[in-house]
């Protein structure tokens, strides 16, 4: 992709879920663009170069969130965008899922979003300025408005990002703020592996997409440098779905993949 290398010149970012996948893409776009990087996630981080710091950290902690920020404002300066995108799933239907699990997948994927924005914002709000001009994007899904079978905690917590995201325009917009969303469908990284090692399951979701395939993670990280830029000024509470048009389709049906309900097989009452 065609990157417009002195967009982000003089910024400085953090981004969550950045050892693979989208938040590794949109971390690596930044630096080409000229920002210096902060990343965390919980696996290790690859040395990206002279702007770039990577620390190991846990989204669904709130002492984590507060080094991301203060490591960025140690290393660099500052924070002038963030990008929440750390998530994960341990799927199961309703009637099977562990409270664990689902307390997993919600933590991760709306807890660890509020977490970043809370102190991300806090940030800005401090370097302030009558032309302050800041950007968070977070991470939602397609899953946010279509459920999938087996899939509640994962389609809960997307669908919480993007009404946090709204909440979160509605509450910074006066300190120079602007939040928005980006609503992906199916995305190659590592956490949709299943997906791809399965040719039914990975033909099920072809056949639902109109443009006939999934993202690659650099497609998404593009959409997400735009609402974080100035090309973007006047977009607040956006939810921008990244999907392939598959949002027209409806979601494939993912019983034959995920197995037959368990409950009343005599494991549990």
């Amino acid at each position: 992709m065609i990157a417009l290398t002195e967009r982000f010149a003089g910024k400085v970012a953090v981004v969550t879920g950045a050892a693979s996948g989208i938040g590794l893409a949109i971390a690596t776009r930044l630096l080409g663009e000229g920002a210096k990087v902060v990343g965390c996630d919980v696996q290790p981080i690859e040395e990206l170069g002279a702007g770039f710091v990577g620390i190991e950290a846990d989204v669904t902690e709130e002492s984590a969130a507060r080094r991301l920020v203060a490591t960025a404002v140690d290393r660099f300066g500052a924070v002038h965008a963030a990008f929440n995108v750390a998530g994960g799933s341990r799927p199961g239907y309703i009637v099977d899922l562990a409270e664990s699990d689902w307390d997993f997948t919600v933590d991760l994927c709306l807890k660890g979003v509020f977490l970043g924005m809370k102190h991300q914002a806090r940030q800005m709000m401090r370097q302030g300025g009558a032309k302050a001009a800041f950007s968070i994007v977070n991470i939602a899904s397609l899953n946010a408005h279509v459920p999938m079978h087996a899939g509640s905690a994962y389609v809960a917590a997307k669908a919480g990002v993007e009404m946090l995201s709204r909440n979160g325009a509605l509450e910074f917009a006066p300190f120079g703020i602007r939040v928005n969303a980006i609503l992906p469908g199916l995305v190659q990284t590592p956490l949709t592996r299943r997906h791809f090692d399965n040719p039914d399951a990975l033909a099920a979701f072809e056949q639902r997409i109109p443009m006939g395939r999934p993202a690659q993670p650099g497609e998404i990280a593009a959409p997400a440098l735009y609402l974080a830029s100035d090309d973007a000024s006047y977009v607040n509470g956006a939810s921008l779905l990244v999907d392939g048009a598959w949002a027209v389709s409806g979601y494939p049906d993912m019983r034959p993949f995920r197995g037959p309900i368990g409950w009343n097989q005599g494991t549990e009452t």
